[in-house]
């Protein structure tokens, strides 16, 4: 987002490692560097066949060895060339960023192994990385992958952004996107979505266009803003997760959402049956704060968080917070229900909005997603 600030501060390694260019992102977890078939499985592909037994014609195998059609989930991108293909990636580290054109409508993507650890996708440009023939990428620019496309759904796969801020100082523009997603009917199933500033830009195509995203199952981790946009998004049952920040000596180390929902839509973001959990100390974090980005002045950010835990490290006095004195939260659509955890203590009501029962019945997924119903396929 070129329009807000970044949070200033040195530049320090977080508790992300990693295995060396272009091997697995490790972030405490042992994503392996190169695929290898699980000894129970005849193939890298599991239970989704392969290259010579396919499951329907428009499926298409990546490996990065050679096992499959192509080596890189790009590669196969570009070779769907139509609508309703499906990606079966077999595990490994995918470095290399990714664009799903508005073409490519209907695609489906699946981690064969069913664990989201196994398939990363990862690259790591910033908001302010330079460009080759100059210029820098710019916030969008930034995203590893980007999915344009209406319908397109992932299942247990890693989408990530590497950038670090300890290894670019010279580097201001901080915001490194994980996945920018655009298109209408976008579903996320048991996906990770890791960074550390803007990591899950949950957009839509056009100002006027209103893209409804189902994000079930998925975990979701970074410092500042690392979940915002303009898109009607629906968060069921996902785990959001505040990293540590020792480069900064006071609060806050950031905020979790930082929705930009144009005036005329009526559904913003919707937590529901989630949690957040924090690495910080004890109220380091903000929940949210509202972005009005200077191609929309007249946005009204809207985020509902209901029936959801908020560890402490939240800070439950004052969640909110603006991210332009001209844009002040109270004049946003913000508000909460029935959740729990030290970080959702109401003990100032003025700090806190929250949903009548007559108003949660309107704040469902049901309600927020239309006729559109993905959670019946998960």
């Amino acid at each position: 987002m070129l329009s807000r600030t970044t949070t200033p501060g040195p530049a320090v390694p977080s508790r992300r490692t990693f295995l060396g260019a272009g091997a697995a992102l490790a972030l405490g977890l042992a994503t392996p560097a190169r695929a290898q078939a699980r000894p129970q499985e005849k193939s890298p592909f599991g239970r989704y066949g392969s290259p010579s037994a396919r499951l329907t014609e428009r499926t298409l195998y990546v490996h990065p060895g050679g096992l499959g059609d192509h080596t890189t989930v790009q590669a196969a991108v570009t070779a769907a060339s139509g609508s309703g293909f499906t990606l079966v990636i077999a595990p490994g580290a995918y470095r290399e960023t990714v664009a799903v054109s508005v073409a490519r409508t209907e695609m489906t993507w699946i981690g064969a192994s069913g664990d989201p650890r196994d398939v990363v996708v990862v690259y790591d440009n910033a908001n302010g990385t330079p460009k080759p023939g100059g210029g820098t990428y710019g916030t969008t620019g930034s995203a590893t992958t980007t999915v344009q496309a209406d319908g397109f759904t992932a299942r247990s796969i890693t989408f990530a952004n590497d950038f670090l801020r300890a290894d670019h100082p010279e580097i201001t523009g901080t915001q490194a996107v994980a996945v920018k997603v655009q298109g209408d009917r976008s579903a996320f199933v048991g996906c990770r979505f890791l960074g550390h500033q803007d990591t899950l830009y949950a957009d839509s195509i056009a100002l006027g266009t209103f893209a409804r995203q189902y994000y079930r199952d998925c975990y979701v981790e970074g410092d500042v803003d690392f979940v915002f946009g303009r898109a009607t998004a629906v968060f069921e049952r996902c785990h959001f997760r505040t990293l540590n920040r020792t480069d900064l000596a006071t609060a806050p180390y950031g905020f979790v959402f930082a929705p930009s929902t144009a005036l005329a839509n009526p559904r913003g973001h919707l937590v529901t049956h989630g949690r957040v959990s924090s690495e910080a100390p004890d109220a380091y974090y903000k929940l949210a704060r509202p972005w009005v980005p200077g191609s929309d002045t007249t946005a009204r950010p809207m985020l509902t968080v209901r029936d959801t835990r908020l560890a402490a490290g939240i800070d439950a006095v004052a969640p909110y917070t603006d991210m332009a004195d001209t844009y002040p939260w109270q004049s946003q659509r913000f508000a909460e229900y029935r959740n729990t955890g030290p970080g959702a203590v109401v003990s100032v009501p003025e700090n806190r909005p929250q949903l009548s029962p007559g108003e949660a019945e309107s704040a469902t997924r049901e309600a927020y997603l239309g006729d559109w119903t993905p959670w019946k396929g998960c």
